[in-house]
């Protein structure tokens, strides 16, 4: 795979993990005003799980927690963070180092947290988001550094 696909492979990612950001932002601003706890039982009632076990229990908790108040600053945070992606998408299709050092460092931020998750519980999904996060960096500083490298290389040659 070519650096440039493998580089636009990467921004269609980003700007898909903004796009599910922002439907999940929509979904919570279409629970505003209405009976949050009554949703979440709701859907685990759907969803066949026991709302006695610890997860769905802790679910019903945070549902019990938010008011219209904290959904706003939620959705807020989602659409703030879905801009970020989409921005980040954008900078790595026209392939722009700016774009490249923001998903190496934002990418890099995730890693402590994974590598504890790990450590709580290894699960394929934690191992995989990882793993593709690693990769994603590392890609990203091969990008930079590389680039960088060869236009050093044609400044010098250039300059004799």
């Amino acid at each position: 795979m070519k650096l440039c696909s493998a580089l636009r492979t990467v921004a269609v990612f980003e700007a898909a993990k903004g796009a599910l950001v922002l439907l999940v932002g929509f979904d919570l601003l279409s629970l505003v005003h209405h009976d949050i706890q009554q949703v979440a039982e709701h859907l685990l009632a759907r969803t066949h799980l026991n709302p006695a076990s610890r997860y769905p229990h802790i679910f019903i908790d945070i549902a019990n927690q938010l008011t219209n108040t904290r959904l706003l600053l939620i959705a807020a945070g989602a659409g703030l963070y879905s801009l970020a992606r989409f921005i980040e998408a954008y900078g790595l299709w026209r392939a722009s180092r700016w774009a490249q050092w923001f998903a190496a460092v934002s990418g890099g931020i995730y890693v402590p947290f994974e590598l504890f998750e790990l450590y709580e519980r290894v699960t394929w999904l934690s191992l995989g988001a990882l793993t593709l996060n690693l990769a994603i960096v590392a890609f990203m500083l091969y990008r930079l550094f590389h680039a960088g490298g060869k236009k050093i290389a044609n400044m010098r040659s250039s300059s004799r």
